[in-house]
């Protein structure tokens, strides 16, 4: 199966981007970005302005609450949640990794 864009569609992160849908009604401002890292690594990114104020802690409970929910095969591939607002974006190192990651060995 292929995906619009004609790349091999990944069931894995169509599974972490469909538990997040409820992220998304309630949060229709941020930006949520699920990617492939290598065969056993996806990355997860939420750009929310809602973010603001709270503690990096404060910002996890509403999204590991979903991502609980996923198969344990998948939620054991999640190995990065990035939470972060529009105006930390330039500066977190973890949002650089996200956009130009190390190339993976695996």
């Amino acid at each position: 199966m292929t995906d619009k864009n004609g790349n091999q569609s990944d069931t894995q992160v169509e599974t972490v981007r469909s538990a997040l849908a409820e992220y998304t009604d309630s949060h229709p401002d941020a930006q949520i970005d699920v990617r492939r890292q290598n065969p056993v690594s996806i990355r997860i990114r939420i750009i929310d302005p809602s973010f603001a104020g709270m503690t990096r802690v404060d910002r996890e409970p509403p999204v590991w609450k979903l991502l609980q929910t996923l198969p344990e095969d998948v939620f054991a591939c999640v190995t990065m949640l990035l939470l972060i607002t529009p105006s930390e974006v330039p500066t977190s190192f973890a949002n650089m990794e996200f956009d130009d990651p190390v190339p993976s060995r695996l």
